[in-house]
């Protein structure tokens, strides 16, 4: 690729990032983008990328092989046989590491607007094989049926993003965040190890009209 046009997709990247984290990713337009990444052609972002879409992988992509370093940093063979905590670490603190500066900030804040890919993470749409075999490790020990350890390992997934996004969110406005960085990962390891390892209840009727039945 031309250096020209290789500088043009880093800059299309860049602008689409910042303004899928502060807009969101469906309310920004590509117009918009165009206009950051100082782009008057109007068929760019399709020349560079194919589709919105593409290019919102790309950007995922970027972060995704850092991530995958440092998880595989932290887990140790077999991986089957570490502790629960430890396996939820070696996916929550490099996770976490990316409040550290502005881009990862701005990764943080996409990746909690994608929850409709969550429970779609067995085939994802970035390869992520030390993440997929984590979280394979953590659903079967998750309590429950099947289907119970299915949802428990999609609402971890929740808790972690959305729990690092809003502290992205935070330090982005400048608003004072009450836990120092290791205190706030101790903590979001803490509280996932609870939820999937929490003991199932006995059911709760729910009613037709959708309130709790007594």
């Amino acid at each position: 690729m031309p250096r020209d046009a290789s500088d043009t997709r880093l800059r299309l990247i860049a602008a689409a990032q910042a303004l899928f984290a502060q807009r969101g990713v469906h309310q920004a337009t590509t117009r918009e983008i165009l206009a950051a990444a100082g782009q008057r052609n109007v068929s760019a972002l399709t020349y560079h990328f194919g589709s919105r879409e593409q290019l919102l992988l790309a950007i995922l992509e970027r972060h995704n092989v850092g991530l995958e370093l440092g998880r595989v940093a932290r887990m140790v063979e077999p991986a089957d046989a570490m502790p629960t905590r430890d396996l939820v670490c070696a996916l929550v603190v490099p996770f976490a590491s990316c409040l550290d500066t502005a881009d990862g900030r701005d990764y943080l804040r996409i990746v909690a607007q994608l929850t409709d890919l969550f429970p779609l993470w067995r085939t994802p749409p970035v390869s992520a094989p030390h993440l997929n075999r984590v979280l394979e490790i953590l659903e079967g020990r998750a309590g429950g049926l099947a289907a119970v350890r299915r949802q428990r390992v999609v609402a971890m997934m929740m808790l972690m993003t959305t729990a690092c996004a809003e502290r992205a969110r935070a330090v982005d406005e400048g608003a004072v965040v009450e836990l120092d960085p290791d205190v706030f990962v101790s903590g979001l390891a803490d509280m996932i190890v609870a939820l999937l390892e929490a003991p199932v209840g006995p059911l709760v009727a729910h009613d037709a009209a959708g309130g709790l039945a007594p």
